[in-house]
């Protein structure tokens, strides 16, 4: 039959019993030590005792003067025995040089002879010894009586050692109940110490706790997002590798208060907020994170945990999409405007006037062959060609043209590999696409006098390969940006159109430092907002961390 198997003492249990048998241990030595030296030190007193006694009996006048008298006995005896009563000890002897006592707390053992050693004295030294005389074993002190500086008689005081064995009895009673109160509250201390540790452990025993940080630590450093846990003053706890990749941090962060650290004012606002943020979109120099915080909260705020996800190719992927949206109702447009000119076309032919029907036709296409021809022949990178062909025809649909600059010209090969496609397009892309937007909105009104003539809204793109960097400008016919606000324009949810907005230009300046170029802002000459981007070149087909269309992304991609 087998025995179920019990589950270990938790960690809390076994340091109780542990801390329990070390303080009996330690109070049961210290009881040990203390009787040890309480003997020694009563026996000490004892003699101590016995030989004040002693001398100050043997340097009595008196008794030098009863000496001398014919019968010693009639006046020391009872001299004796009320220093004896006085000081407590057993016996107080006084003898002759012959040993023969005249006195004695027995008066029959008066006249007898002495039972113990009296050599030394007789040389007139005063010597302790313990010797078993006619009431038991005494701890005894033997001095000479000098008259004259002659020898004239002994004294011989002492003390029982069963009376010295019963003062240590009393002590040791009180010593015992001292050791165990002390063990008692040592005990009770030990179990409120451990009472807590257990609550604070859940009950688990040393081993669990092991596997718990064990799988703790795998699973910390096992996910591919960022982790990131502050005390309760804002300081970092712990950070995976993950969250210290994401946030740009170096390792020795440990410690440090998320407001020393230098992070984007928004992203540390979120982080130090004491409510819980969910799926917040914050940019960081080369990144776009979801950030997600929750305080730890237990009858007092102790920290917060923050998990951070990478966004930042899921936003590059949006914005394709976004484009390829654009484009596709850009074609559903053309397509139906290509229709209605067919029709035309048809019409005209059936009312027999056909030369304008063919002069209308012709028009149309050289428009469209116009900029087609003007961007392929200048602009030879096809990703970027497709852009701005895309672009042109979404601009047009909402009434806004858009021109490449004459001194456009980017040649077949110019840009490097680690120039990431996807970069390009997130760079030219939403700036023509603010740039559209504010276009349309100053919409085709004079620059200012009502009377002044109309001019119809557009957008101008250079786009130069030259002297080892990539110049893109963009301008437009809108109202523009003061000069207070060049600087807020690339925070993220900057917009003058509504909330929601405004993650465009941050995304600029992000794709733009990350390749190691630069953006500027000033007035155009028509009035409007220009951008700047200039982003240095490469040898052409330098080696890069991965594909063009995947971009900068594939480098963190294994960590």
């Amino acid at each position: 039959m087998r025995l179920p198997r019990t589950r270990p003492r938790s960690l809390a249990g076994q340091l109780f019993a542990m801390q329990v048998v070390l303080i009996a241990a330690v109070v049961a030595d210290c009881a040990v030590f203390a009787y040890v030296s309480g003997s020694a030190q009563t026996e000490r007193t004892a003699a101590r005792q016995v030989r004040a006694v002693a001398v100050t009996v043997a340097d009595s006048p008196s008794v030098r003067e009863a000496i001398r008298t014919p019968d010693p006995s009639a006046v020391l005896q009872p001299y004796a025995e009320q220093v004896r009563e006085d000081s407590g000890v057993a016996f107080v002897t006084i003898m002759g040089t012959d040993r023969v006592r005249w006195t004695h707390p027995d008066e029959s053992a008066i006249g007898a002879t002495f039972l113990g050693h009296t050599a030394e004295a007789l040389r007139g030294e005063t010597f302790t010894e313990t010797y078993t005389g006619t009431l038991g074993p005494s701890i005894r002190v033997v001095t000479p009586v000098r008259d004259g500086g002659r020898i004239v008689g002994l004294v011989s005081a002492g003390i029982t050692v069963e009376r010295v064995s019963s003062q240590v009895r009393e002590q040791l009673g009180a010593l015992a109940l001292a050791a165990g109160g002390a063990l008692a509250l040592g005990g009770l201390g030990t179990y409120v110490i451990n009472a807590r540790l257990r609550r604070h452990t859940h009950g688990m025993n040393a081993a669990e706790l092991s596997r718990l940080h064990d799988y703790h630590q795998a699973t910390l450093y096992a996910v591919r997002e960022g982790l990131l846990m502050l005390d309760g003053r804002r300081g970092i706890a712990l950070i995976n590798d993950a969250g210290r990749e994401l946030l740009g941090l170096e390792p020795d962060v440990l410690g440090r208060r998320i407001d020393e650290l230098a992070l984007p004012a928004p992203l540390t606002g979120a982080l130090l907020a004491p409510e819980a943020r969910v799926d917040e979109l914050h940019l960081t120099a080369d990144r776009v994170i979801v950030v997600n915080t929750r305080p730890v909260v237990g009858g007092e705020r102790r920290g917060t945990v923050v998990t951070l996800r990478d966004h930042t190719e899921l936003q590059a992927l949006s914005g394709e999409l976004d484009s390829e949206r654009g484009f596709t109702q850009a074609l559903r447009s053309q397509a139906h405007e290509a229709a209605n000119r067919l029709h035309t076309v048809v019409s005209l032919i059936e009312l027999g006037r056909v030369e304008e029907a063919v002069d209308f036709a012709t028009a149309e296409l050289e428009l469209a062959q116009v900029l087609t021809d003007r961007v392929v022949g200048a602009v030879e990178e096809p990703v970027l060609a497709a852009l701005l062909l895309g672009k042109a025809a979404q601009a047009n649909e909402r009434g806004v043209e858009l021109v490449l600059a004459e001194d456009s010209l980017i040649d077949d090969g110019a840009l490097p590999d680690s120039l990431a496609q996807r970069d390009l397009v997130t760079v030219l892309g939403n700036l023509i696409d603010n740039a559209v937007e504010a276009a349309f909105e100053a919409g085709d009104a004079g620059p200012g006098d009502p009377a002044a003539p109309a001019r119809r809204a557009r957008v101008t793109v250079t786009a130069l390969a030259d002297g080892g960097e990539l110049m893109l400008r963009v301008a437009d016919t809108g109202a523009g940006i003061g000069p207070d606000e060049a600087d807020e324009v690339f925070r993220r949810g900057w917009s003058t159109h509504g909330p929601g907005r405004g993650l465009g230009l941050a995304l600029v300046r992000q794709a733009v430092r990350r390749n190691g170029g630069t953006v500027e802002l000033d007035r155009g000459p028509e009035g409007g907002a220009r951008f700047t981007v200039r982003l240095p070149l490469g040898e052409p087909g330098a080696p890069h961390a991965g594909p063009r269309g995947r971009g900068r992304r594939t480098e963190a991609a294994g960590t």
